[in-house]
C-alpha cells in the first residue's frame, strides 16, 4: 500500500490501524483492522536480524534497514510505547536521484565538486537531508575518480562504483558508532567522507580535522538555519575551546544547505525550499566573531552572487515557478512579512492582496 500510494512513511502500533504519510500528510487506513500487541511484536521480530533483535531487547529501541525484493528498501525504527512494540518505516529509494531530478540549484552541484572542506546539509527530521546528500555523492561518483567512505545509520541509498570507489559502512554492523568509525577513517585513504550525523563532540572534532587535512567531508545536523548550525557546532565544545573551534570552522567550512519540504500545488508531492550559505570572507568573519554570527542571515540574503539564498528567497522562486501556492509559502516562511515584500518586488503579489487573501 505504501509503495502503491507513493507514500514516505508507514506507522504501526498496537490498538490502531496502520497510518501512511502521503504528500507530507498522515492518513489512517480506516478499512484496515487494528493491530493487536502480539501482531506488532511478531512483525517487528520477523524483520530483525539476530544482532538487531538482541539490541532491541536490551535497549527497547533500534534503527535498521530492511529490504523487500521487488518492492523497496525501508529505514525502520522499532520502539516500545505503552509497553507494546511500535514501528515507523520510511521508504527510501535504492538508487539516488540526481541533483537535477531533485530540482536543486546549481550551487549544490558546485559544493559537491569541492575537493576539500566541510559541507553540511541540515533541517528537521524528514526534510530530505539524506536524499540531498545521496544526490551529491551520486554526482561525485559519476564525475570524479576518488575513494568515498560513508558512515551511515542505517545505510539507505546504495551506490554502485562508477568513477569513484564507494565503501558504505553501517553503524551497528560494520562499525560500533560514528565516533569509532571516524577514529579510523583517515587510515582508509578516503578522498570524500560522509558522516550520516554529527551527534557528539568526538564526531564533530574528527570531521573538522578531516576537513582541515585535505578531505571533503559531508554531514548533517538537525538545525533549521545557518546561524543555528554554526552555534550548534560551537556549542558541542567546552567554552575554553570554542574560540579555536570557530577559527577551525571558518577555515574548513565550504557551505551549509538548510532545507524544508513544502507541499506542491499538485497536492501530492513536496519540494525542498533551501537556505544556502556559501563561505566567503564576510561569512568567515561572522563565524570567528560570535558578535557577528547574528549577521549571517543578512549576509546570506545579500549573497546571490555566490549562490546564496534565504528560505524566503527560495520560496519566492518556487511561487514564481508555480511549484508552490501562496498560502503554503506564507505558512512555511521564516518571516511572512519579509516574504510578502519580496513577492511584491517581483510583481507576484499586488499591494493589499496579502491582507485580502487572509494569508497573515
Amino acid at each position: 500500500m505504501l509503495s502503491e500510494l507513493d507514500g514516505s512513511d508507514l506507522h504501526m502500533k498496537a490498538g490502531a490501524p496502520p497510518r501512511l504519510r502521503v504528500g507530507g500528510l498522515l492518513r489512517t487506513l480506516e478499512d484496515e483492522p487494528k493491530f493487536a500487541a502480539a501482531e506488532t511484536e511478531d512483525i517487528a521480530r520477523s524483520i530483525m536480524q539476530p544482532t538487531i533483535l538482541e539490541h532491541f531487547e536490551k535497549h527497547h529501541e533500534v534503527d535498521f534497514a530492511y529490504s523487500v525484493p521487488g518492492l523497496g528498501r525501508f529505514r525502520v525504527n522499532a520502539f516500545y510505547q505503552r509497553s507494546s512494540v511500535a514501528m515507523a518505516m520510511r521508504r527510501v529509494r535504492t538508487n539516488a536521484a540526481t541533483i537535477g531530478e531533485l530540482g536543486l540549484p546549481d550551487v549544490v552541484q558546485r559544493l559537491s565538486e569541492e575537493h576539500r572542506g566541510l559541507v553540511l546539509v541540515t533541517g528537521p527530521t524528514g526534510s530530505g537531508k539524506t536524499t540531498t546528500l545521496a544526490a551529491m555523492i551520486d554526482h561525485i561518483n559519476h564525475t570524479r575518480a576518488c575513494h568515498v567512505v560513508t558512515i551511515e545509520d542505517p545505510v539507505e541509498y546504495l551506490h554502485s562504483d562508477d568513477l569513484a570507489a564507494i565503501d558504505q559502512r553501517e553503524v551497528g554492523f560494520d562499525t560500533d558508532s560514528f565516533g569509532s568509525a571516524m577514529r579510523v577513517v583517515l587510515r582508509q585513504d578516503p578522498d570524500v567522507i560522509l558522516v550520516g550525523e554529527m551527534r557528539d563532540v568526538e564526531t564533530v572534532s574528527a570531521a573538522l580535522t578531516a576537513a582541515e587535512t585535505g578531505h571533503l567531508v559531508f554531514s548533517t545536523l538537525h538545525t533549521i538555519n545557518s546561524t543555528e548550525t554554526i552555534n550548534r557546532i560551537v556549542d558541542f565544545f567546552p567554552p575554553h575551546q570554542q574560540n579555536q573551534v570557530r577559527v577551525s570552522l571558518a577555515g574548513s567550512l565550504k557551505g551549509i544547505i538548510c532545507q524544508r519540504l513544502i507541499p506542491m500545488t499538485d497536492g501530492q508531492n513536496r519540494i525542498p525550499a533551501l537556505e544556502i550559505l556559501v563561505v566567503n570572507g564576510r561569512i568567515q568573519q561572522a563565524i570567528v566573531d560570535p558578535v557577528q554570527t547574528a549577521d549571517i542571515e543578512g549576509i546570506v540574503a545579500d549573497g546571490e552572487y555566490y549562490g546564496m539564498r534565504t528560505f524566503d528567497q527560495s520560496l519566492v522562486d518556487l511561487v514564481a515557478k508555480g511549484s508552490v501556492d501562496l498560502r503554503e509559502a506564507m505558512t512555511a516562511a521564516t518571516n511572512p512579512h519579509d516574504l510578502k515584500v519580496l513577492l511584491e518586488r517581483r510583481g507576484i503579489l499586488q499591494t493589499g492582496q496579502y491582507a485580502a487573501a487572509n494569508y497573515g
